[in-house]
């Protein structure tokens, strides 16, 4: 069934959402702006491809970039430079230094990048090259806001330019023979005669067509049957990944991104490693056969352009089958919407989404601008039972960027405090941390939980211990800061963000910030019963914390009241502020966006 478009403006609650779900969080006056936007038009506002360029990670030792030019003995340690690195990809997801009318847009993109990442993933501590990192992360960059596909000269002067798709399976093509991927799942260890399997499993089971819909997947019909593909199909795509190694020197350029990659063992008349024989798929993948284009064979050697091409063919097999579409729309559903994913769910939004993305060349940017302009997503569309706000658990990123963001914090000067802007971001993923969340270094293989592990998904980021540090996060940075920077003047905060007619009622003022900083707060009432998830019981525990909990008052409404008007005992009111503040933002509620 075709998605359910919504057409009228957003309004605040579905404003937040939106903001939540796509640029880590947003400032009040960003959920105000999108309140008058059209799903559509707040979608358009997101999507600029037209972004400032992304600086070069600086090294605080030399003060200059080493991704480029390589390091020497005065640069820092690599260990170092991958947590500069690490550093500096949050100050992307922060936006900083860039204009404020693409800040969002910027955001967006990088967020997009980080789900790349928890598709295609890799771990730091296992690649161990800040560089090669890099470039896989400007890999994702370039093709994360894939609405226009490129061109690039003709190697040959007298043949037109050549069409380069920018798609997500573009970029499952470009990934394979990627240099922090070769490294990670090994790929560099996969030579003729010798097949080192760990890429070719992960590309089929995690990376494109997947094992099928989780809880239903039928009993296996053979040892080695995995639903959509088989152990046979992972022995022979470990053979058309073969003879590839990494590149340390970073100068074998891609023609079409540009981007350092791998290169074969021997050199590009003759690819020696290389398996050259025809590989034979099981009927899984229709029994398919790849066998080297002869045309680009050397004396029937392999060449390093037949060696990519068969893995084109092998990528063009695998995006041929309606599961990948489905595999990887459900991985950008869990992703965005929600983790719980049934066989009506998947026969209905996941294959519209399925839909859309193979008629459009599986270019994500339609498929989420059909999902975000859509009822589907913001309320479950006719026939759901399940409401989307407050649906998902926000990962620690979300928490701790999102906090920047809601409060907007000040980012240091990166290019004149590289040092500082490293501490505050490296504070952040201090945090992101202690909150279960070690920021490209996943426990396994396949990524972080919260994106693949069935059935809690999500709910994994949530332990006894994790939850008292989110906590924590929020009390020690409201109170002092973060990464040398000032904790939260609340009293001004409200002053420059709440009008003074609903400010200077307590009640009316718990109603507003709720409506900012929580997903369910639709129809909030402190006495009335009504449709909404957060009870009159729950805002009046909000009140009691905001008003009551020092006792300094006979009538502590009255006096909030008339401090608030008079701008009198800015302590006391500073102090019931934070009072407020910590119990909305410690609250449940705050942990789901």
């Amino acid at each position: 069934m075709p998605f359910t478009p919504l057409a009228d403006p957003l309004g605040k609650k579905r404003a937040a959402h939106f903001l939540r779900r796509t640029c880590f969080g947003a400032s009040i006056t960003d959920i105000d702006t999108f309140a008058a936007l059209t799903p559509a038009q707040a979608f358009a506002q997101i999507y600029d491809t037209n972004l400032p360029s992304v600086p070069l990670p600086i090294d605080p030792a030399t003060g200059s970039e080493w991704i480029t030019t390589g390091t020497t003995d005065a640069n820092s340690e690599e260990f170092d430079l991958r947590r500069f690195l690490n550093a500096w990809q949050v100050r992307q997801m922060l936006a900083a230094d860039v204009p404020d009318a693409q800040q969002l847009a910027y955001k967006f993109r990088e967020r997009l990048v980080f789900f790349l990442h928890t598709l295609f993933t890799t771990k730091q501590s296992i690649v161990a090259n800040s560089r090669s990192l890099y470039y896989q992360s400007a890999l994702f960059r370039k093709y994360a806001f894939d609405r226009e596909d490129g061109t690039r000269p003709a190697e040959d002067p007298l043949l037109p330019d050549v069409d380069v798709p920018v798609n997500l399976k573009a970029l499952t093509n470009k990934i394979s023979v990627e240099n922090a991927m070769l490294v990670f799942l090994d790929g560099r260890y996969n030579v003729k005669g010798s097949p080192n399997e760990n890429y070719a499993r992960e590309m089929l089971e995690l990376f494109s067509i997947g094992r099928g819909l989780e809880g239903f997947v039928p009993e296996p019909e053979f040892d080695g049957d995995y639903y959509n593909y088989t152990e046979t199909d992972v022995q022979e795509a470990a053979r058309v990944f073969s003879g590839f190694n990494f590149d340390d020197t970073f100068s074998n350029l891609d023609l079409d991104t540009d981007l350092p990659r791998g290169v074969v063992r021997g050199d590009a008349e003759e690819a020696i490693q290389h398996d050259n024989g025809t590989k034979t798929f099981s009927a899984r993948l229709d029994g398919a056969t790849i066998s080297p284009d002869p045309n680009l064979l050397v004396n029937g050697a392999a060449t390093e352009d037949s060696a990519l091409e068969e893995i084109s063919q092998l990528v063009d097999l695998i995006y041929s089958k309606e599961e990948t579409a489905i595999n990887i729309c459900r991985r950008l559903y869990r992703f965005f919407v929600y983790h719980e994913i049934n066989d009506v769910i998947q026969a209905g939004v996941i294959q519209d989404m399925a839909d859309v993305f193979v008629a459009n060349n599986f270019k994500i940017y339609p498929v989420l601008e059909a999902l975000f302009t859509s009822e589907e997503f913001y309320g479950g569309g006719v026939g759901y039972d399940d409401d989307q706000f407050g649906s998902i658990i926000k990962s620690p990123l979300d928490v701790v960027i999102g906090f920047v963001n809601n409060f907007e914090i000040t980012i240091p000067d990166f290019s004149t405090e590289v040092g500082t802007e490293y501490e505050f971001a490296r504070e952040l993923l201090s945090a992101t941390s202690l909150q279960g969340m070690d920021y490209y270094e996943p426990f396994e293989v396949a990524g972080y939980p919260a994106y693949h592990q069935f059935p809690i998904y999500n709910r994994s980021w949530i332990t006894t211990n994790y939850l008292t540090s989110r906590y924590d996060f929020v009390a020690e940075t409201l109170a002092n800061g973060i990464g040398g920077m000032d904790g939260v003047d609340l009293y001004a905060f409200v002053r420059a963000n709440i009008p003074d007619s609903t400010a200077r009622v307590g009640q009316d003022l718990i109603i507003s910030l709720a409506e900012y900083f929580l997903p369910v707060s639709d129809s909030l009432s402190f006495s009335t019963p009504s449709t909404s998830e957060l009870t009159p019981e729950r805002l009046n525990y909000f009140l009691d914390a905001f008003l009551y909990r020092d006792n300094i008052d006979v009538d502590p409404e009255a006096s909030w009241t008339f401090r608030y008007d008079n701008q009198t005992d800015l302590e006391t009111m500073s102090m019931q502020l934070s009072n407020l503040f910590n119990a909305l933002l410690q609250s449940p509620e705050y942990q789901l966006m």
